[in-house]
Formats: structure tokens, C-alpha cells, sequence
């Protein structure tokens, strides 16, 4: 966990953290269970959260045309999907409206977005990859907050993870976008406030730092891992 590149915008509010390639892989697939296992559990142990109190963030690209499913997940999902390399809960991302539930995300380029409401005391984190931000993820992100939880929307404060450039993963359906420009201008466009949205810009396919998936499959980087970002609301 890199201090510098934590996010800053949530104050003590809530709880956002990421982690780095000096954690380790926080993927199961293509890595050791028990390596995996371990650091899970010692980075969410540096957030201060318990793994069973966590649900991952499961997305799937098989038997799905559709990469803009959300999903609120409560205690029945506790521990879904953290210390065992299935989970039964699916989706593009997961929203928690209690603070004994965490969201776990496992990233290597795509956006991993932490959004709260302050006032609702919601949080959603999202996946946004291509696929999802070729289907207006980052805007049906938002209005799926506005639809079930009636938040407003310009005052959300929203955190982008580090992610692949624009340079080295362009959106050619997207005009050559980058993944967290076009995130937010789809946010912006659901009416969310440019001043509460905090950008990392890290760039994983050039930075050492952070896993990167496109990087691997050119031969760039030794290994196919995920870093992670975790969120919690506080009590």
C-alpha cells in the first residue's frame, strides 16, 4: 500500500484503500490460494476491515451481454467471494447501505470507482472497464443511486482508481477516450459535480507499482496479478 496514492477525498467519512504490487496478488485465478488468502487478509487488516464482513466484486464477461448490473448486498453476502475463488453474487458492481458491509475489488487497467453518499449513507463500487464504459457504466452508475436510493447526485463524492492510460488503452467505439475520461464525462453527465470527483492518475500499463493486464499479455510484465481497492462506510 502506497500512502501517497490512497484516495483523499472521502476525509474520515469512510474507509477507501488500495493496494500495490508490494501486497502481492489479490486474485485467485492464476495464483496460489493461500498467497491469495494471506494477502487479502493483510491488506484489509491495514484498513481495519474483517474479510468476512467483505463481499467481492465478481464481474463476468461469459453468458452476458450486459456489463451494467448492480447489485445491493447486505449481511447474506458477507465474505462472498473473499478467502474461497467463487462467489455467488455477480455484477459490475455492488452497493452497501450499512456500515458492517465492505466491497472488495480486484483491478489491473479497468476503473475501479468508490462512490458515497454522504447524506443517504450509501457506497457503491464499480467496475469500469471497456466493456462497461462502451455501455454508459459510469453514468448508470449514478442513476442507478438516484433511482434506488433518491440520492442527488451533485453531491456524491466519487474516487477513480489508478488505470491504463489513454495512450496505451484507447476506446476506439469511444472516439480514443481513455477509460477515466470517459468516467467522468458519463458522471458528469448524470449530474454529478466535477469538484467531488478525485482522479487518480496513475497509469498501471506504465507504472511499476500496479498490476496491468494489457502489460502482461505483451510480454511487459512478469505476472497476470490484480491489485485492489476496499471500501467501507464507518460507524
Amino acid at each position: 500500500m502506497i500512502k501517497n496514492d490512497q484516495p483523499t477525498i472521502f476525509g474520515d467519512k469512510i474507509v477507501v484503500m488500495l493496494s500495490s504490487c508490494e501486497d502481492g496478488p489479490m486474485n485467485f485465478k492464476g495464483n496460489h490460494q493461500e498467497e491469495v488468502r494471506a494477502n487479502r487478509e493483510a491488506f484489509l487488516a491495514t484498513a481495519g476491515v474483517d474479510p468476512m464482513a467483505a463481499t467481492l466484486v465478481q464481474v463476468t464477461y461469459e453468458d452476458t451481454t450486459d456489463f451494467t448490473r448492480y447489485k445491493i448486498v447486505g449481511e447474506e453476502q458477507a465474505g462472498e467471494g473473499m478467502l474461497e475463488p467463487v462467489s455467488a453474487t455477480e455484477a459490475d458492481a455492488l452497493i452497501a447501505a450499512r456500515p458492517e458491509q465492505a466491497l472488495f475489488l480486484p483491478l489491473a487497467d479497468c476503473v475501479g470507482a468508490a462512490i458515497y453518499d454522504p447524506n443517504v449513507q450509501v457506497l457503491m463500487v464499480s467496475h469500469l472497464g471497456r466493456h462497461s464504459v462502451e455501455q454508459e457504466g459510469g453514468r448508470k452508475s449514478i442513476e442507478y443511486l438516484i433511482k434506488e436510493f433518491d440520492s442527488n447526485p451533485g453531491e456524491l463524492l466519487i474516487w477513480l482508481s489508478p488505470a491504463a492510460g489513454k495512450n496505451e488503452y484507447p476506446l476506439h467505439a469511444l472516439r480514443g477516450k481513455g477509460l477515466r475520461e470517459a468516467t467522468v464525462e458519463q458522471m458528469i453527465s448524470a449530474g454529478v459535480n466535477p469538484g467531488n470527483i478525485e482522479v487518480s492518475h496513475i497509469n498501471t500499463a506504465a507504472s511499476p507499482d500496479y498490476y496491468s493486464h494489457s502489460e502482461f499479455l505483451q510480454g511487459n510484465q512478469p505476472d497476470d496479478g490484480r491489485f485492489a481497492i476496499v471500501a467501507a462506510m464507518v460507524e
